[in-house]
């Protein structure tokens, strides 16, 4: 399993949607330029983030995209799976057909594996990982002044 660019585009929007909720709408100009992601990127995932009810949009002045309920109310996997991610670690994308149309060696071991990886991801909350930031970003600011 890899995560492509389309899952951590996904995650690093809602993160900057969740860092700004309760601010009002976030325009996808405004994500664009934050986090460097192509506009025209960003309205293909977000078309399927609003499919799968994890934002809404507003239209017209002030417009833009929120997140459609708390950020801890919003796992990864959610993200990653709204815009068509596979997680799946298997050679036969599941279908037990690795090797000549039955399961290879290996094919309980990677789903398994696949299996893990989708639990910790549905584990974690856009709110944990927003925490964890402002964590160490202070962290960051304390070490910084020990140093003057």
């Amino acid at each position: 399993m890899r995560l492509t660019t389309k899952g951590r585009y996904a995650v690093t929007a809602m993160l900057d949607l969740g860092l700004n909720y309760g601010a009002g709408s976030i325009t996808l100009a405004d994500i664009s330029e934050r986090q460097s992601i192509s506009l025209s990127y960003l309205e293909q995932l977000f078309s399927k983030l609003r499919k799968h009810k994890l934002v809404s949009s507003a239209r017209g002045p002030g417009g833009g995209y929120q997140l459609s309920r708390p950020a801890e109310e919003i796992t990864i996997f959610d993200v990653i799976s709204a815009v068509d991610e596979n997680i799946d670690s298997t050679a036969c994308k599941g279908q037990s057909n690795c090797r000549d149309g039955e399961a290879c060696l290996s094919h309980h071991l990677w789903c398994d594996l696949s299996e893990q990886i989708q639990n910790y991801l549905a584990s974690i909350t856009l709110g944990k990982v927003i925490r964890d930031h402002h964590r160490d970003k202070i962290k960051e600011k304390t070490i910084n002044l020990d140093k003057l």
